[in-house]
């Protein structure tokens, strides 16, 4: 089969760490021609790690979709706020299209791009990447062999983790709904996602419970300055601290989210000017750091989903309860546990290979989308934007329910 070439908009931390390595461990398979980032900085890693030639990298979204065709696909993994125009307009430019999530922050661009995806015949693919893992899809067919009988409900947890909300929704790019999306949208459309498929039927009605309850003004401790760096006097007893958080010798992904230039000296300067470095107290965050959602299923499944900053692990956990057996699931551990009630035998599922990147979900999904346009999307994609839209109407929904206190009929919403 073609090898696949490709464009990436938006050369950020998923785009360029995520997705766009699958190139370089399979480069048989796919092939980067193209890059479009604002940031020269990204622009230019982008160009040299993928050998793209100079006249095809662009500033924005706009420009690249100016060109005439020179790709297969494009994979587009800006902002939030800017997934809607570029994948319309890839998609009528004929180029199949990853997208990454959510879809959009607003309830009618996500069933617009539903629809186009049934239009165009092209693969449209979203970036809910836990289908993808060893863990959900052993899950799955778990629930499909009927391992614990008649599914019944599930408890999900999403650990989100204490550090992790400081980085991202407190300090970071999600921090703010008006900006981006409400953070049940942002962070946890991948576990309505995954429920929905899970369930194996619809949604109907939910209801949700939230708050931003401590990263706020008044909960800032007595003396502390708006920047951690700038002389904060309980800095070393603050779990939130910019300077433990990004500081290290090897902060790992954070160190790239925060800047270009990976060097101590940059990280600092970094914190000193830039919004990763202000106290969590202090910020213009708006965003719940806990909620929960309450679901009931046309098969009269019922979910309770629980998000929640305030964890050590970053981590999802599951117990799935049927009539004939339970399972208990760790994401994070590769351990998925389960009891039969008949015989009180426990079987352990454990993984040993090492996974990275969403459990292995990243790999996946670009194994998948690749795979899908080299035979031209001739099998509809388990991720396709038809099928994602229920799960994003279902975040939405949720989000409604908080804000006016009241259970959500999904049909009706």
């Amino acid at each position: 089969m073609k090898k696949v070439k490709a464009i990436l908009i938006g050369a950020g931390q998923r785009g360029t760490y995520a997705y766009a390595p699958y190139a370089q461990q399979h480069p048989e398979e796919l092939e980067f021609v193209g890059v479009a980032e604002p940031i020269k900085e990204r622009r230019e890693y982008f160009r040299k790690a993928y050998d793209i030639p100079e006249q095809n990298c662009f500033e924005g979204w706009e420009e690249v979709l100016e060109q005439p065709p020179f790709a297969d696909a494009v994979l587009i993994c800006t902002q939030d706020r800017m997934h809607y125009e570029p994948a319309k307009k890839a998609l009528a430019l004929g180029y199949h299209v990853l997208l990454e999530k959510p879809m959009s922050p607003e309830p009618a661009e996500c069933i617009e791009l539903g629809r186009l995806s049934k239009e165009h015949e092209r693969v449209f693919s979203i970036c809910h990447v836990l289908r993808y893992t060893p863990f959900f899809r052993t899950l799955k067919s778990l629930l499909n062999e009927g391992k614990i009988g008649q599914l019944i409900s599930i408890q999900h947890n999403e650990n989100v983790g204490y550090w992790h909300q400081a980085h991202s929704f407190v300090r970071g790019n999600w921090r703010n709904s008006k900006e981006t999306s409400p953070m049940i949208l942002a962070k946890s459309c991948h576990d309505m996602d995954i429920l929905l498929w899970l369930v194996g039927d619809d949604c109907v009605r939910l209801s949700s419970f939230g708050d931003l309850t401590h990263f706020k003004k008044e909960n800032a401790p007595k003396g502390a300055p708006l920047r951690c760096t700038d002389g904060c006097p309980i800095e070393k007893d603050c779990p939130y601290s910019a300077l433990k958080i990004y500081l290290k010798e090897d902060p790992g992904w954070l160190g790239t989210v925060i800047s270009d230039d990976p060097s101590m000296e940059s990280r600092r300067k970094a914190l000193e000017e830039g919004p990763y470095g202000r106290c969590v107290y202090y910020c213009d965050n708006d965003v719940v750091d806990h909620q929960v959602v309450n679901m009931e299923f046309a098969n009269k499944v019922t979910v309770a989903f629980t998000m929640c900053a305030f964890t050590n692990e970053v981590s999802r956990t599951m117990k799935l309860m049927g009539t004939k057996g339970e399972i208990r699931a760790v994401m994070e551990k590769n351990l998925i546990e389960v009891t039969d009630f008949s015989t009180g035998k426990i079987e352990q599922i454990i993984y040993d290979e090492a996974v990275h990147g969403h459990g292995g979900g990243d790999y996946g999904i670009m194994k998948d989308f690749v795979e899908q346009v080299r035979i031209s999307g001739k099998e509809e994609s388990i991720t396709s934007a038809s099928t994602s839209v229920q799960s994003h109407l279902m975040a939405f929904a949720a989000e409604k329910s908080r804000l006016e206190g009241r259970v959500i009929d999904i049909e009706d919403f």
